[in-house]
């Protein structure tokens, strides 16, 4: 196979779709893969990462290989054009498919099948590889199904919006909690050779969201779809919806009956970094202790009692905010609510961003916290953990958010005091739950 350079095939046709991929980088999306170890948050390192196109699998694109925080380069790649992804009526794929081979030495390799890139979108394609005594020649398959916008999925079947509890299902929950793992049942709620996944909380709503919505959408129509998103997802854990039929996880990946989730989808990075800045919140109405199940629908192909996404990205165009987006397809006494608990963290937000100049115990803890995740991630420099918040300090935090795709301020914000806190307890534990 011959290695092709991006700069030759950007005005070429784009064999994923069948569509002209674009003049000049201006329909060029940028794409980085991240890649870790399934024992524990660890990065892999020197993994080389090979780049084809999915319908032409056998030219190679890109090869290139990972940095000690098992990261790749970020590089250009050809897509469709941008408007392909605004129009609704549109039949031609809007986005770009390709396949990634990664292999690396002790592991297993991995072979991902149609990761998704719009034009002018960073994506970031997640690996996780299972270690191997020896290299094997068996490869672990990861194939990302065709976009929920532009598949043929089933529609929802309807539910009401609050459950009552004196049903079987009785709510068991005193509070809104935010989980730090879900369980995903990859398939209908009775297929029994569907595989259960353990997902941590955000990491299942940056998917869904990458699955269910373009990430080329104005931002308060992906905020908009991100809250009714997670407010769906956590009425299904408030209520436990599943665990009291029986079943032993916590939400499928059938659009028939939840949202759609797939194992290995790449995320977006706006999406990504929306959703580590509104985790904690749901959709509530006054006196109702439940999140609400804010039903939704592409509102094209199928229309229900709940938001339309194609709706919600014209009402962002026409000037709507996300809140007023909500209300316009729920009611205006839909508010925006902040769960009590946050569950797997070590300890909570204090209220204020913390920069220069911060001290006390909780610069003390971000500090340790900080070099025990540079035992993993070694481009992050040991701090001296004195409570006080010098350039140091700042430092450190600016070198992890650029590794964790936060902006990399070096200040210590909501989103980047969470970010640590959940990468902290990832590479504190020796291994994730069994899948």
């Amino acid at each position: 196979m011959s290695e092709i350079e991006v700069n030759d095939i950007i005005n070429t046709t784009d064999p994923s779709t069948g569509t002209a991929a674009g003049t000049g980088t201006d329909n060029a999306g940028t794409l980085q893969v991240n890649v870790v170890s399934s024992l524990g948050l660890i990065p892999v390192e020197n993994a080389s990462v090979v780049i084809s196109y999915t319908g032409d699998p056998d030219s190679v694109i890109r090869t290139l290989t990972t940095n000690n925080s098992g990261q790749t380069e970020t590089i250009p790649l050809p897509a469709p054009p941008l408007a392909l992804s605004l129009d609704p009526e549109s039949e031609i794929q809007p986005y770009a498919e390709y396949n990634i081979i990664i292999t690396a030495e002790g592991y297993e390799p991995v072979s991902i099948s149609g990761s998704q890139l719009f034009s002018g979108e960073l994506s970031l394609q997640p690996v996780v590889m299972n270690p191997a005594e020896a290299p094997s020649e068996e490869e672990k398959f990861v194939v990302i199904p065709v976009h929920t916008l532009f598949g043929d999925y089933p529609p929802k079947i309807p539910e009401d919006e609050i459950k009552p509890i004196d049903e079987s299902g009785e709510i068991v929950l005193s509070r809104v909690v935010i989980p730090e793992y879900i369980i995903v049942h990859d398939g209908d709620p009775d297929d029994n050779t569907a595989i259960n996944y353990w997902v941590r909380y955000k990491d299942y709503i940056k998917t869904v969201a990458s699955c269910e919505i373009y990430s080329t959408w104005p931002e308060a129509a992906i905020y908009a779809n991100i809250l009714a998103i997670m407010s769906f997802t956590l009425n299904r854990v408030f209520t436990e919806w599943y665990r009291n039929k029986g079943y032993p996880f916590t939400i499928t990946s059938s659009t028939a009956y939840d949202q759609k989730w797939s194992y290995g989808h790449n995320i977006y990075e706006n999406i990504d970094y929306l959703v580590d800045t509104v985790f904690a919140n749901y959709l509530a109405r006054p006196g109702v202790r439940q999140p609400i199940f804010t039903a939704y629908c592409d509102g094209v192909r199928t229309t229900c009692r709940g938001l339309s996404q194609w709706g919600s990205k014209y009402l962002a165009e026409e000037g709507y905010s996300a809140i007023e987006i909500l209300r316009y397809y729920f009611g205006n006494d839909m508010y925006i609510a902040t769960a009590d608990q946050i569950s797997g963290v070590p300890s909570s937000y204090p209220g204020y961003a913390l920069g220069i100049g911060s001290s006390g115990d909780k610069v003390r803890q971000l500090q340790t916290q900080l070099n025990r995740i540079a035992r993993n991630f070694p481009a992050i420099p040991i701090l001296v953990t004195d409570g006080i918040y010098g350039p140091l300090t700042a430092n450190s935090v600016r070198i992890f958010q650029t590794i964790f795709g936060l902006p990399a301020t070096g200040v210590t914000d909501y989103p980047t005091w969470y970010e640590i806190s959940d990468i902290y307890v990832g590479v504190s534990r020796i291994a994730e739950p069994s899948r």
